[in-house]
Order: C-alpha cells, then sequence, then structure tokens
C-alpha cells in the first residue's frame, strides 16, 4: 500500500484500503462533458433516434435535445445539465 501512495501523483490521493488500487475521479468523469451525439443510419433511423429521445426526456428533467437529418443519417444531440447524468443515460442505454 505505501508503495502505491508514493508511487501516485500528488493530485491523486483516493486509495482503496482494501484493494491497494486508487483512481482520480476527475480522470473519469469530467465536468464539463455534458453533450452526447448519437448517429443512427438505416431505414428505422428516425425512429430510433426518437425513442431514445423521449427516453432521455423521461429520464432527466434538464436535458435539451436535437434531431438532425442529413440524407438518410440521422444525428441526435442530447445536452445533459450534468456530466453524470451524460454517463448514467449512456450505462443504462448501453451507448
Amino acid at each position: 500500500m505505501k508503495n502505491i501512495q508514493n508511487a501516485q501523483s500528488a493530485l491523486v490521493n483516493d486509495t482503496c484500503n482494501d484493494c491497494g488500487s486508487y483512481a482520480d475521479i476527475g480522470a473519469v468523469i469530467d465536468e464539463h462533458d455534458r453533450q452526447l451525439v448519437v448517429s443512427f443510419t438505416g431505414e428505422e433511423a428516425l425512429a430510433e433516434s426518437e425513442l431514445l429521445r423521449d427516453k432521455v426526456q423521461a429520464r432527466f428533467d434538464n436535458v435539451r435535445v436535437e434531431l438532425m437529418s442529413v440524407d438518410s443519417d440521422i444525428s441526435l444531440t442530447i445536452d445533459f445539465a450534468f456530466s453524470a447524468e451524460k454517463m448514467i443515460f449512456q450505462l443504462e442505454n448501453s451507448i
């Protein structure tokens, strides 16, 4: 454990006493990373993008969603209020 603590950056001091590992949460979650862009293609692109739009709007209150169509492709841009919401939504929907 002491070797791990000595080897880690001075900016990181989150050490797990049980497993001996450490992580800098700021390396996992960037507070400014609140935008998710998902692209859809094919015949069902519009239906799939609308379904995902409805899911995110039902799940989170302060979310802004924009659908853009380019040829047969659909781009869904989701702006979350918090980066943690983005991460939660991605995990829940396997994105």
